[in-house]
């Protein structure tokens, strides 16, 4: 275990575990965020691959296919990491590097290049919503303990499509029938109407950051605005809690940091 730096106060430390995340004010410059969002609006311009599109994942308000209208909006640029050493720098950073290992009491954590590793690209008119879910229920790990990095390239508003997080829940075990056959939270149900009523909003000003839980439950809204908002979403996990031979998560290898 490490020793409490001058990162992050133990009392952060503590708060990050009660509730499941943690925001930390203008850890990226001002220039830094204009520098990585050109790189991200020049990308999307471009459309250089690897993309995921709305219409590949079939959220609410994503369009209906790839050759209906709106098809072609991208919703991630995909390999972050190798993108662009501009994403790679930020990644490895150490105030990053060492946040994440005072949080997860690790000598030694990595970034995994199989999760999120992306700009997140919420557009306007044809961006979708994300329902309520918990990443680990996708992800296979030795242990469900994982921390996801969240930068906002820019200011990211409920009218903009922010997350939303419900506080805590990374504690929870709930059973399979709370949850609908693609993973999310069953808003039928009562019980989960009553764990969604506890969720709060993440607003976040361009170069905060939130670090966040993997089993944290989280959604996110519609672009509601014209311009796009950007965020770059990388996770991590201990050195020593690896992916699962032969799953997702173990398809490229991780990188030590």
């Amino acid at each position: 275990m490490t020793a409490l730096g001058a990162n992050i106060s133990e009392l952060e430390i503590k708060r990050f575990w009660y509730d499941g995340y943690l925001v930390l004010p203008g850890l990226a410059s001002p220039e830094r965020c204009v520098a990585l969002r050109q790189i991200a609006t020049d990308h999307l311009k471009e459309n250089i691959a690897p993309v995921e599109y709305e219409a590949e994942v079939q959220y609410p308000g994503s369009p209906a296919s790839l050759e209906s209208e709106g098809g072609g909006t991208v919703r991630r640029l995909l390999h972050a990491y190798s993108r662009h050493t501009a994403f790679r720098d930020w990644s490895t950073d150490e105030q990053v590097a060492e946040t994440l290992r005072q949080l997860m009491q690790a000598n030694q954590v990595c970034l995994s290049q199989c999760h999120h590793n992306c700009i997140m690209t919420k557009q306007p008119g044809y961006s979708s919503a994300t329902l309520w879910h918990q990443d680990n229920r996708y992800w296979s790990f030795d242990e469900e303990n994982l921390i996801s990095v969240w930068l906002a390239l820019g200011d990211e508003t409920v009218k903009n499509g922010c997350l939303r997080v419900i506080p805590g829940s990374h504690t929870l075990q709930l059973d399979r029938g709370r949850y609908d056959a693609a993973q999310f939270l069953r808003p039928d149900l009562q019980e989960n109407k009553e764990l969604i009523s506890a969720s709060r909003v993440v607003e976040l000003n361009e170069g905060d950051v939130l670090f966040f839980h993997s089993r944290l439950f989280h959604a996110a809204g519609r672009n509601l605005t014209d311009e796009v908002k950007f965020s770059a979403v990388f996770t991590y996990h201990e050195a020593g809690n690896r992916p699962i031979e032969g799953t997702r998560s173990a398809r490229y290898a991780s990188v030590p940091i």
